[in-house]
């Protein structure tokens, strides 16, 4: 069994999940359910690397999640 990381985004009305390693993402309304469908979508990516003989890449340590804060400057209205 491997472990990912599961990147959580609130987009209005859903959480969005992205498996960054695996390249993959899904939704779901709840955090909970948004989970449940990023292990879904990770399980049958994984499944279709194993049966075209691909490597199935794996995470060797967990990345680090930050947030920074940027300025982003208001044009000026002519």
């Amino acid at each position: 069994m491997s472990r990912y990381t599961v990147l959580l985004y609130w987009e209005g009305d859903s959480y969005s999940a992205l498996v960054p390693v695996l390249g993959v993402a899904s939704q779901g309304s709840t955090v909970e359910g948004a989970l449940a469908m990023a292990q879904e979508v990770a399980e049958l990516h994984i499944q279709g690397l194993l049966e075209d003989c691909e490597p199935v890449m794996d995470e060797e340590s967990p990345p680090i999640v930050a947030a920074i804060e940027v300025a982003i400057p208001v044009p000026a209205i002519p």
